[in-house]
């Protein structure tokens, strides 16, 4: 028996170093591929912009890590702003070509690219687009090209915005588990679906006015570009106007039924090359490793543009979630660096924790007596998001963002008629009256109630308060455009809560000027562990995501978004400063 076990002891460590050794070279192959794999522009040249990643505003690779790029499945926003700026000033690059289907990045961020593109063209160089379906977000970026192409049997979405809100107070009633909920602001309707069977009046009409604001921003935006006015898209959208090819020529959405032979032949047409030609393509992801290289802003004198985005929750926080901790250090960094003269906090967050959100606000106030800071906001900046940049010297976002929902909710599972059911009886046992606080398996107490109402609304007060401090406002006014209500950028600009529209590179020429820089060079942070560091440190990980995938293609994505939203109500621990509803525009 000893020696079979020593056997397979044998066998089973060949195994792990052979399987050790052939990934180990698997990563030295494409380590060695990609510092040879080079990128050639000719003159004459088409960069091809498709993208097929996931866009985040931020990816923080470090540059000087060999493995920065492994296993990455992302593309940051910066990166790309920056490869258009770079091919716009490129000589070699003639135009490009958009051929983008089923964009994977929020409202906001499709504006900034839009806008990116808009300087492109101001270069002088045209832009054409293709698809064999565009989405309403798809068009809406395209919108922006010369001449726009659509697969003759493809189709078109162009209808308006909508979203919809799935309800789970009387799933809640059958199983047995509810979530208990307290809450301040009577927009503040995050936590409306656990309580209500059908959508609140006051959750109606912030909704229809943020959709509706959005909604007016991309067709005023068409509209300049198609020379069609907002009337007859909105009634195009109205009568499905654009659904076919035909109808989409007819209302003058684009410019041809072509397939994508025909539209490289027309490319060519362009380009004055001739049918035996060949079109110097440039891929966009090959193009950005070179643009990435050359410096847009250089100077002795620095701007440091912090990103936060994802979640609020109390930790370290990643590329995925804003924690205290990497928020803390970058602008630590960037306060005790004497050549970094202001900062930009790009926020790109629905909220969370509250004493996340304080923490980070007390950080960005102790930067401000040193520097300046400018806020930028993303595609979303509500409630605990929208605290961290409330003090801000000076606040951007895009007409499209999702901000304000300045309110504050507890949300606390109990699951005492479930065990009921099933035949579960918890007994407790403390030394003092309040010493057991709360079980899930006991209905909850009016003291403990009271303890928890009386948390919030201190929280809601403190943020009243960090707000009117930031916007220059009374506790009052302040209060007046809060309750939780959330508002797009446009309406934010008009109500005081945000300063100006525009970009992050708004924001930062805006930080420039406060500083009074002329010439400057940006440091980003923070810089996060690559893809690659993460694998190995954390098979488990890597394992949970695969799983999570394929619980979401067994069970469906709408489905799994019950699951999820279920999920997360349970975790939220502590008073919450989040967007007051999970909101998916389409």
């Amino acid at each position: 028996m000893k020696f079979l076990r020593n056997l397979l002891a044998a066998i089973l460590g060949t195994l792990i170093a052979f399987g050790i050794l052939f990934f180990m070279f698997f990563v030295f192959f494409a380590l060695v591929s990609s510092a040879e794999d080079g990128v050639t522009v000719e003159s004459n040249s088409v960069l091809e912009l498709s993208f097929s990643e996931p866009i985040s505003d931020y990816e923080g690779k470090d540059e000087a890590d060999p493995f920065g790029g492994l296993f990455s499945e992302g593309n940051g926003l910066d990166d790309i702003l920056h490869t258009i700026a770079i091919a716009a000033d490129d000589d070699r690059i003639k135009a490009l070509s958009l051929t983008t289907s089923f964009i994977q990045a929020g409202l906001a961020q499709t504006q900034e690219i839009r806008e990116a593109l808009e300087e492109f063209q101001l270069k002088g160089k045209a832009i054409y687009a293709y698809s064999d379906y565009f989405t309403q977000k798809d068009y809406y970026l395209a919108s922006v090209a010369d001449s726009i192409y659509l697969n003759p049997v493809g189709g078109m979405d162009f209808k308006g915005l909508a979203t919809e809100i799935l309800y789970l107070k009387e799933l809640q009633e059958k199983t047995g588990v509810k979530i208990e909920v307290i809450r301040h602001g009577k927009y503040k309707s995050a936590v409306e679906p656990y309580l209500y069977d059908a959508m609140s009046a006051e959750n109606r009409e912030q909704i229809t006015a943020l959709i509706s604001s959005i909604w007016n921003t991309m067709l005023e935006d068409i509209s300049d570009a198609r020379d069609i006015s907002v009337e007859e898209l909105n009634k195009t959208a109205d009568t499905l106007g654009a659904r076919n090819p035909k109808l989409a020529i007819a209302a003058g959405l684009i410019d041809g039924a072509a397939h994508f032979d025909e539209y490289e032949a027309m490319l060519k047409t362009k380009l004055n090359l001739t049918a035996e030609d060949d079109i110097n393509y440039v891929s966009f992801s090959e193009y950005q490793r070179e643009a990435l290289g050359k410096k847009i802003w250089s100077g002795k004198d620095k701007i440091a543009v912090i990103y936060a985005q994802g979640e609020i929750l109390y930790g370290e926080g990643g590329k995925d979630y804003i924690g205290q901790g990497i928020i803390q250090k970058a602008l630590q960094k960037a306060k005790n660096n004497d050549k970094i003269k202001a900062v930009v906090l790009r926020v790109n967050s629905p909220g969370g924790s509250a004493l996340v959100s304080d923490i980070i606000w007390r950080e960005v106030e102790l930067v401000k007596t040193v520097k300046p800071v400018v806020v930028s906001f993303g595609n979303v900046a509500a409630s605990g998001g929208y605290y961290i940049g409330a003090g801000g010297d000076k606040i951007f976002a895009e007409p499209t963002t999702v901000t304000g929902s300045i309110g504050v909710f507890g949300t606390i599972p109990n699951v005492h008629e479930l065990s009921k059911t099933i035949g579960v009886n918890a007994e407790q046992v403390g030394t003092n009256k309040n010493s057991v606080e709360y079980s899930v398996f006991e209905p909850m107490t009016d003291t403990f109630k009271k303890v928890v109402e009386e948390s919030i609304e201190d929280t809601y007060d403190v943020f009243l308060e960090r707000v009117a401090q930031g916007r220059n406002m009374t506790v009052a006014e302040v209060d007046s455009l809060a309750q939780g209500r959330v508002w797009s950028g446009t309406d934010a600009v008009q109500n005081g809560l945000v300063d100006e529209l525009g970009s992050l590179e708004d924001a930062i020429y805006a930080a420039a000027e406060l500083a009074e820089l002329d010439e400057f060079g940006i440091r980003k942070y923070p810089k996060y562990k690559s893809d690659f560091e993460r694998f190995m440190e954390d098979f488990g990980g890597a394992r949970s995501e695969w799983l999570t995938q394929y619980v979401e293609e067994e069970i469906g994505t709408e489905a799994y978004q019950v699951l999820q939203d279920l999920k997360k109500a349970k975790q939220f621990e502590g008073v919450q400063a989040r967007l007051p509803y999970s909101l998916n525009i389409k």
